[in-house]
C-alpha cells in the first residue's frame, strides 16, 4: 500500500483527506483575494450618505450630500455616516461569508464523523 494512501482512524484515507483540505484553502484564498475587488453600497438618510465597502472589510469611499451638512444639527449627520458604514459592513461581511460558505460548506465530503 503506498505511503500516502494508508487508511487512518475509522478507514479515512489520509492522503485523500489532506488533498481535499489543501485544495480548499487554495480555494479560500483565492475567493478572500476576490473579494477585495467586490464591493457593497449602502446609505443612510434616503441616501444623503453613502458608502461603499469592499469585501475584505475596507470602506473606500463615503459620500455626503451637501443639503446633510447642518451646522445646527451635525449629530444627525454623525448617525446618518454610523448608519451606512455600519450596513455596508454588514452587507460585504454577508457577500463574503456566502461567498466562504459555498467553499466551507465542501468540508461534508470529506468523510468526517457528523458531516
Amino acid at each position: 500500500m503506498a505511503r500516502g494512501r494508508m487508511p487512518g482512524p475509522g478507514g479515512l484515507d489520509m492522503g485523500a483527506l489532506m488533498k481535499q483540505a489543501q485544495q480548499m484553502q487554495a480555494e479560500m484564498a483565492k475567493a478572500q483575494e476576490e473579494l477585495k475587488d467586490e464591493v457593497v453600497e449602502a446609505s443612510a438618510g434616503g441616501g444623503m450618505v453613502k458608502v461603499k465597502v469592499s469585501g475584505d472589510l475596507v470602506v473606500s469611499e463615503i459620500s455626503i450630500d451637501p443639503d446633510a451638512v447642518d451646522p445646527e444639527d451635525v449629530e444627525l449627520l454623525q448617525d446618518m455616516v454610523l448608519a451606512a458604514v455600519n450596513e455596508g459592513v454588514r452587507a460585504a461581511q454577508e457577500r463574503a461569508e456566502s461567498k466562504m460558505g459555498g467553499i466551507a460548506g465542501g468540508l461534508g465530503g470529506l468523510g468526517m464523523p457528523g458531516t
